[in-house]
This record gives structure tokens, sequence and C-alpha cells, in this order.
């Protein structure tokens, strides 16, 4: 049992690292060429939150506080743009919902809701 306790990797103290630092690697995440795994064996970074917290503080892309899947992309405006069409894909979700729920009221209250436009 003694054995066991004796092969368990040693706990180290966390490290401190420079502003400078953290923006390069931040630097490197951005352009695309290593992902955060790699990042984090290329520099020995503990802690599995340190580059994600790094992006959020320095990092010039838009990232959210909750974990997502992928990586942003490279050009900000595409991804606005994507943003963008997925919020206007969920309105319109809930446009057709809302058509879909006035139908079914007047039909149900025998009352017309929607009015023509035009009329007075």
């Amino acid at each position: 049992m003694g054995n066991k306790r004796q092969l368990r990797k040693k706990q180290e103290p966390p490290r401190n690292y420079s502003e400078n630092f953290k923006r390069l690697v931040v630097s490197e995440y951005e352009q695309g060429f290593l992902n955060k795994d790699q990042l984090q064996r290329k520099y020995d970074i503990r802690g599995n939150g340190c580059i994600t917290n790094w992006l959020r503080k320095y990092g010039t892309f838009t990232y959210p506080n909750h974990t997502s899947i992928g990586r942003p992309m490279k050009n900000p405006d595409k991804q606005r743009i994507k943003e963008l069409e997925a919020q206007l894909k969920k309105k319109d979700q809930e446009l057709d919902f809302f058509k879909h729920f006035i139908k079914v009221a007047e039909r149900e209250l025998k009352i017309k809701i929607v009015k023509k436009s035009g009329t007075k």
C-alpha cells in the first residue's frame, strides 16, 4: 500500500503566469495553429480552465461563459453574422408559433383576432 502512495504524482503548487505570457498563448490560439490541449502541453500550463479564462479576458473574439462546441471564427464580423442569423432563425420560429397560436384561438373562440391591413 505504501508503494501506491509513492507512485502517485506529487502535487505541485499552482503557477503564476505573466500577463504577456497569457496574451501570447491567447494570440497563438486565435491564430488557429494550435488548440487548447496542444498549447497546454507546449507551455506546460497546469489547470484545465486557465486558457479558457485567458481567452475570455484577453481574447479578441466573443467567448461565451458556458462551454461551447467548436472554436469561434477567425473573422469577428463573420462570427457576428452567424450569431445574428441564429437569433433571426429563433425569432422566425417564435413568429410561426404565435401565428399558429392565433389560428387555433380564432378557431376555438370563433372570433377574428387578426385584422386585415389597411382597414380602419
